[in-house]
């Protein structure tokens, strides 16, 4: 009796790990490959190696990436042969401009259907919507786990940073092609909004019945900080303009803005001293340097197949 009571428990909690998943999700603005920045200390060739090893350690299964450019986007699938992508260039609908890539892994995910359209009246071609000051895209994707067969979609954007219109409305249209092409499926939604938790294009998502901010859903919170961060260590804001949404079939168990910086050495050499530690440990002088002008955003959830 007692062997055929631990084989139904066994069997039990085997269905339960193949009913519920749990899944790392990340949102990540990296900053496009700017002649200015690497002027300043901030090249894309000197942040691209640290960025990578920051995505690869925390591991996440998909993640939505903002001003990406087609040398960038190559760069990091070399850097990360683990992850296969889906998206396009904003400017022609193929290889030019920013991408908001889809990132995924490509050991773990199918993709069964993707695409693209842009934030604007008219979404099917490269174009700027009311009052934007450039085009702006929403890359999406219905992945499915290749161990269990659940299916999720992906949407990843980056909206205007001027067009006040254009960010409500482009907040209005997402919220339309889910209705339209996701049913009942779950749902996540991650980019730059360039609003923050307190801006009317926000709460349009937010405080629709499709989506929840993962932050206020969050069972525990990591967020010493906001998303943006300009590339400089010392400013502090509570703004979050990175957001990841997610569809109420989703347990949001963690929450965090990952605040993680790198040291480059100092233009003038210099050993620091102090018989405060042992003489085997050698310092010396570096400057603190951020791998994007934002911070990634990482949340665990949990999502339960139907």
């Amino acid at each position: 009796m007692k062997k055929i009571f631990y084989s139904l428990l066994l069997v039990s909690l085997c269905m339960l790990h193949i009913q519920a998943q749990q899944l790392t999700v990340g949102s990540y603005n990296i900053r496009y490959d700017s002649s200015d920045d690497a002027k300043k200390g901030n090249g894309w060739q000197q942040r691209c190696p640290v960025l990578c090893q920051l995505v690869t350690y925390n591991d996440f299964d998909v993640f939505g990436a903002q001003e990406v450019l087609h040398n960038q986007l190559n760069d990091m699938l070399r850097e990360m042969p683990q992850y296969g992508y889906v998206g396009v260039g904003r400017d022609d609908g193929k290889t030019a401009g920013e991408y908001s890539p889809i990132f995924y892994k490509k050991d773990k995910y199918t993709v069964i259907k993707s695409g693209h359209f842009w934030l604007s009246e008219q979404t099917d071609y490269p174009n700027q919507g009311w009052d934007a000051v450039l085009p702006r895209i929403c890359t999406y994707a219905e992945l499915q786990d290749k161990e269990n067969g659940m299916k999720l979609w992906f949407f990843n954007l980056h909206m205007d940073h001027v067009g006040v219109e254009a960010r409500r409305e482009s907040s209005k249209l997402v919220l339309k092609k889910v209705g339209e092409m996701c049913g009942n499926d779950p749902v996540i939604v991650t980019g730059d909004f360039n609003v923050d938790q307190n801006n009317e294009s926000y709460h349009v998502l937010n405080n629709s019945p499709l989506f929840d901010d993962s932050y206020e859903k969050a069972a525990v919170r990591y967020a010493l900080n906001g998303t943006f961060n300009n590339f400089n260590t010392n400013i502090k804001t509570d703004s979050r303009i990175d957001h990841i949404f997610v569809s109420p079939e989703f347990k949001v168990e963690r929450y965090g803005i990952l605040t993680d910086t790198y040291r480059s050495p100092a233009t003038e050499y210099d050993i620091v001293k102090s018989g405060d530690f042992p003489s085997e440990i050698s310092l010396e002088k570096n400057i603190a340097r951020l791998p994007s002008d934002h911070f990634p955003v990482k949340v665990i959830l949990n999502y339960q197949k139907k």
